[in-house]
């Protein structure tokens, strides 16, 4: 069995550590194909709007918050999921409660194969 490819959601000490603004911290878990990033976002809190050439896949597993992607601001809550083509300008905004993300890029994101800071790509204020 080759451990080193199994993971826990709630073992904070695994992934790669990134901070991608105030009160948003993620977790990254990069393979060949595909990467999983684990974004804990603060209530209240929201990310830049930004966009990326890499496709991604988000499901809210705990929280509530707005997803603000290609001019549009839809309320998700937990259990929803939603894609995310490349390209196209997103972010996320935590409900009250805060909100729990876990997102899948296909292909792999460079900048985000190190810890660091912010969300790369093209961000806007």
């Amino acid at each position: 069995m080759q451990r080193e490819n199994f993971f826990n959601l709630h073992d904070l000490s695994q992934g790669i550590q990134r901070t991608l603004t105030e009160g948003l911290k993620t977790r990254v878990f990069p393979g060949d194909q595909a990467m999983v990033s684990i974004v804990k976002i603060e209530p209240g809190h929201k990310g830049k709007l930004h966009t990326h050439s890499e496709e991604q896949w988000g499901v809210l597993l705990q929280g509530s918050g707005t997803r603000f992607q290609g001019g549009e601001e839809i309320e998700v809550k937990e259990g929803d999921f939603w894609r995310t083509p490349g390209n196209i300008e997103h972010t996320f905004q935590a409900g009250p409660e805060g909100a729990t993300v876990f997102d899948v890029f296909a292909p792999p994101r460079d900048e985000y194969r190190k810890a660091g800071s912010g969300f790369g790509g093209a961000e806007s204020d």
